[in-house]
């Protein structure tokens, strides 16, 4: 059975052997959508804040794991890359306030191993 999985970025060691990846943009309710149908969270805890950004603006619920997995992308397996411009660095604080995220530029792709 193939695998969603969602996080932030996109490794080469992700992938297993030789393959062919198929990209897709999706609009925020297209990624919403197939979050809620399920994924396997790659994130860190690290990421907290932006996740917490994510919900605010898109309403997207993703579990945060205390290690996130090693992904092993095969045949018909996906991740879903939320990529975000413009939210500051958070160096001082751990949040980000709400005209940041309003602000922030939220961008979704689909990666699918054919």
């Amino acid at each position: 059975m193939s695998k969603v999985f969602f996080g932030f970025a996109l490794a080469d060691s992700m992938f297993l052997g030789d393959v062919t990846i198929k990209r897709q943009s999706l609009t925020p309710e297209e990624a919403c959508e197939v979050i809620k149908a399920g994924i396997v969270s790659c994130l860190n805890p690290s990421h907290q804040a932006t996740i917490q950004a994510a919900k605010e603006r898109y309403g997207i619920e993703v579990d945060i794991p205390q290690a996130p997995p090693q992904v092993q992308l095969g045949a018909g397996d996906s991740l879903v890359v939320m990529g975000v411009r413009g939210l500051p660095r958070l160096t001082d604080r751990h949040e980000y306030t709400s005209e940041e995220v309003a602000k922030a530029i939220f961008l979704f792709s689909k990666y699918t191993v054919k």
